[in-house]
């Protein structure tokens, strides 16, 4: 992490869902691509087509449903604070599953800023795995 400011419950809490499905979008893709890259030399296209089947909406939420009875009280409330947030789905993203990938994107996210990069890797290699 960038900065040494350790952020509190309090702090995170305080953050929109929606930002922190950002930040979980940018740190899920760059896992996803670091994983496929450093699985073998291969070429670009191959790369990104690979990428693009794990980082989108479907995939995604079909990940969040599969290991949501596992999650904490804690990491549960953050996936449905993001799957409630007010936001725009693209036109070729089904609406629920869009909400989902988002609760997942927001855990992703959270677990970022508190720091808890092992459990992070433990959701993505669940995504890597599906």
């Amino acid at each position: 992490m960038l900065t040494d400011e350790n952020l509190n419950e309090k702090n995170l809490r305080e953050y929109s869902p929606i930002v922190l499905a950002y930040l979980g979008d940018a740190v899920f893709e760059l896992l996803v691509r670091t994983n496929i890259v450093t699985s073998g030399r291969r070429k670009i296209k191959d790369i990104h087509l690979d990428t693009v089947q794990i980082v989108n909406a479907e995939s995604q939420a079909k990940v969040i449903r599969e290991v949501f009875d596992d999650l904490s009280e804690e990491e549960k409330d953050i996936v449905r604070r993001g799957k409630n947030a007010k936001s725009t789905p693209p036109r070729n993203a089904d609406n629920a599953d869009y909400r989902m990938s988002t609760g997942f994107e927001a855990l992703l996210g959270y677990l970022y800023l508190k720091g808890e990069y092992q459990r992070i890797n433990q959701l993505v290699k669940a995504a890597l795995h599906n």
